[in-house]
């Protein structure tokens, strides 16, 4: 269990080598290059423009107080997406492009829903019905006070 990750990583990357030198026959290695760049900053941008949207969509439920858990899992959707558009190489690209479908990310919401719990701003209590005590209060000095025992009346503490 503790190789699977080492397992992983060395499909993906044998997965990108060959997608790599399949490309490169085709188009040339200058070409697959410029390709894997550009593919690369279009993607970025769109989880750019995805993101903010998404922030500020998450941010106006928070102020209705609704519950903002599907831009949550939108927003882990695109920075996964982000993540795999930022590495090079075809495969990570269209892993990512697929994080960017709405399709994809509504079926990640979907599987997510059941393990995000959101406590909304007024806390628990307001929510089931609690009550809120207002009052004053006033900082005060820490002061000694001096005890004075019947027994020991003459002596006084340092």
């Amino acid at each position: 269990m503790r190789w699977l990750p080492f397992i992983a990583l060395f499909i993906l990357a044998w997965i990108e080598i060959s997608l790599f030198i399949e490309v490169a026959h085709v188009f040339g290695v200058l070409l697959t290059l410029l390709l894997v760049i550009v593919t690369s900053t279009i993607g970025l941008s769109l989880v750019k423009n995805q993101g903010i949207k998404n922030f500020r969509l998450m941010q106006e439920k928070l102020v209705r107080n609704e519950n903002p858990a599907p831009e949550m899992t939108r927003g882990l959707s695109l920075f996964l997406a982000g993540f795999l558009l930022i590495l090079p190489g075809f495969f990570t690209d269209f892993l990512g492009a697929l994080l960017l479908l709405p399709v994809v990310q509504q079926r990640l919401t979907h599987k997510l829903m059941p393990f995000i719990s959101v406590w909304g701003g007024k806390g628990p209590s307001a929510q089931e019905g609690g009550f809120t005590m207002e009052g004053e209060f006033e900082r005060r000095e820490d002061k000694r006070l001096e005890r004075h025992d019947e027994t020991s009346s003459t002596h006084k503490p340092d």
